[in-house]
């Protein structure tokens, strides 16, 4: 059996990805962490990050509000929900990048227009080292955080993790 570094699942010998999370086995590590900021890493679970409430918009809000809701709450993406399910999100990225010189004839549109569809999510008993590697895969800078159920509880982002490493590494690690 293969234990599956991100949830714990036991897998099939030889399977390439976790049954449970999706994590990918086939590049786990022969040797054990060889630090203890490593090992945080592996062991500390997303939870212990304090994710914070999201900001959660409909999908026919418009990009003004919903950039305006950004700037107001110092904050870089809001997730589009829609009967209490993740839509998608919206970021200081897709401003910069979707709206880019001509933002001025879009903010009257509805956002889900200019948003990221099905955003990937992570659980909240994941491990912190399998969030940096999907937001790394996937260049990411958000990830919405969902309990087994799918409930929205959260989000986390790349300052989050710079965050807990600095502490971790202040604690001597």
């Amino acid at each position: 059996m293969t234990t599956c570094p991100s949830c714990g699942a036991d897998n099939i010998e030889g399977v390439d990805a976790c049954d449970q999370c999706g994590q990918t086995l086939t590049d786990l590590p022969g040797d054990a962490p060889a630090t203890a900021l490593e090992k945080q890493l592996v062991s500390a679970e997303v939870a212990a990050m304090n994710p914070r409430q999201p900001l959660l918009v409909a999908p026919g809000t418009s990009v003004r509000e919903v950039i305006q809701l950004m700037v107001d709450n110092s904050i870089g993406c809001v997730l589009i929900v829609e009967d209490d399910n993740i839509r998608g999100v919206f970021t200081e990225r897709d401003v910069l990048l979707k709206l880019n010189v001509d933002y001025e004839q879009h903010l009257d549109k509805p956002v889900d227009q200019f948003m990221t569809e099905d955003p990937q999510t992570l659980s909240s008993d994941a491990k912190i080292a399998f969030a940096v590697q999907r937001m790394d895969l996937g260049g990411y800078r958000h990830l919405p955080i969902v309990e087994p159920d799918g409930k929205l509880t959260g989000v986390i982002s790349v300052r989050d993790i710079l965050s807990f490493l600095t502490d971790a590494m202040s604690d001597g690690s």
